[in-house]
Formats: C-alpha cells, sequence, structure tokens
C-alpha cells in the first residue's frame, strides 16, 4: 500500500503563497516509477464536505482544477523524489482547509474521491484576511 504524507501548509495572509507537497514514502515498488500514478488534490473546509481541488493523470500529464483555482493553482509532480506538489498563488480566505492528497495507480485526472485509493492525512492551510 502506497503511503502519502502532506506537508506545506501554513498561516499566509491574502495575497500570499504557499506549496504544498505531498510525497509517497511507502508503497512505491522498487523500480516503478511515480510518473505511473494519478494524482489529486482535495479539501475540507470547516463545517463543509470535502471537495476537488486539482489533479494530475499518470504519464500523459492531463490536469483538471475547480474553476475557483484555475490560474493561481498549479499541480505538478517530481518523479524522482515521489512527490506532487500544489503551488497555491494569490491565496484568498476561502481557500483556508485541510489538504489533502490521493493517487491512483494508472488512474486519471480524476475529480472523484472514488476513484483514488491512497490518501495522505492532511495538512492545514490558514488564509487570514
Amino acid at each position: 500500500q502506497v503511503q502519502l504524507v502532506e506537508s506545506g501548509g501554513g498561516l499566509v495572509q491574502a495575497g500570499g503563497s504557499l506549496r504544498l507537497s505531498c510525497v509517497a514514502s511507502e508503497g512505491v515498488p522498487s523500480g516503478q516509477s511515480f510518473s505511473l500514478y494519478a494524482t489529486g488534490w482535495f479539501r475540507r473546509a470547516p463545517g463543509k464536505e470535502r471537495e476537488f481541488v486539482a489533479a494530475s493523470s499518470y504519464s500523459d500529464h492531463t490536469t483538471r482544477y475547480i474553476d475557483s483555482v484555475k490560474g493561481r493553482f498549479t499541480i505538478s509532480r517530481d518523479n524522482v523524489k515521489n512527490a506532487v506538489y500544489l503551488q497555491m498563488n494569490s491565496l484568498e480566505p476561502r481557500d483556508t482547509a485541510v489538504y489533502y492528497c490521493a493517487a491512483k495507480f494508472l488512474g486519471g485526472a480524476s475529480s472523484l474521491e472514488t476513484e483514488y485509493n491512497y490518501w495522505g492525512q492532511g495538512t492545514q492551510v490558514t488564509v487570514s484576511s
């Protein structure tokens, strides 16, 4: 089983930036490229259900974003480090949430939670006004 660990969250002012990291610290078979995993970012704001933020498919690098983050957030990866990143610019208070990364072997850039079988435990992002 692939173990995902998020980091990089914190407290920032509106308009600021953060880069979230998600590292597959365990479970990736030896010799298997992280590029074979689709990755996604989801978030849960206080009192709300978890929602899709961004995703990247395996190999073909197709990406998807919710409309509210387009032009501000960028999902990327480093296959050598078995990591996926979410660069978050022009942050707004509405972006405040716990952010989770997810992955699926040979998956697509899906916005559906049910399409992912590996999940991290989340990292807190708080954007002040």
